[in-house]
């Protein structure tokens, strides 16, 4: 039985794959940004573990996790969570970019400091859900794309230092999923918000775990996942 730590588990695609590891049987520990969080996850996935952290202050999540117990070896630690706050250049605060990168680039680079010991232990894997804005930036989405793009050069960058630990490092990058996420986004683009165009979250969660259950003789280091012909449909 393998054991995950997974941010994102609320909804979209880390919902998916929380769902499909724990019916298969495997440990989840599931991180949640306050305690009613948390008991909301521990609801909804009966039999899995929760951590409250939030990653939206990553200076506070090592001493967030020193005071819960964490498991002795992590399979994987599949980074899920993100924020996305869409605007031009002229117009972004700095307070969008601070959280905008606290979330989705600096608190998966501290989590995995964090973590990284059980992780050498198993010679597991670190998954990060990146997003096609991690290969390129579009108008008015600058702030997650910077994010996105950050967190590609550390996914890069953790996969040589690691790989002589055994440690495998993935980067999924998903174009427009039907996630909340998703939905909200279209609000700000002044778009109508069709779920059915696009990527189902479940089908994310099987990419997510084709790179987890790949035998130990190959690593998969991208993954580019779009919208197929029976988007729409």
């Amino acid at each position: 039985m393998a054991t995950h730590l997974i941010t994102g588990a609320g909804s979209g695609i880390g919902e998916a794959v929380a769902r499909r590891l724990l019916e298969r049987g495997d440990e989840l520990y599931l991180l949640a940004r306050d305690a009613g969080r948390a008991k909301e996850l521990a609801e909804r996935f009966p039999g899995a573990r929760t951590l409250v952290a939030d990653l939206a202050n990553p200076d506070r999540l090592s001493w967030a996790l020193s005071h819960q117990s964490l498991p002795e070896r992590i399979d994987s630690l599949l980074h899920i969570a993100g924020v996305a706050d869409l605007g031009p250049v002229g117009e972004l605060t700095t307070k969008t970019w601070n959280r905008t990168l606290a979330v989705n680039l600096v608190a998966p680079a501290e989590l995995t400091r964090l973590v990284l010991p059980q992780l050498r232990v198993s010679k597991g894997q670190v998954v990060f859900v990146n997003s096609g804005s991690g290969l390129n930036a579009n108008a008015d989405w600058a702030a997650y794309a910077a994010s996105k793009h950050g967190l590609k050069a550390l996914a890069d960058s953790l996969r040589a230092e690691e790989h002589a630990a055994g440690v495998r490092v993935t980067s999924v990058y998903p174009g427009r999923t039907a996630t909340a996420m998703q939905e909200k986004v279209h609000r700000q683009e002044g778009k109508e918000y069709q779920p059915e165009k696009w990527i189902d979250p479940a089908s994310v969660a099987a990419t997510v775990l084709l790179a987890i259950d790949l035998p130990r003789d190959a690593e998969i280091h991208d993954l580019t996942v779009r919208p197929g012909s029976a988007a729409g449909r």
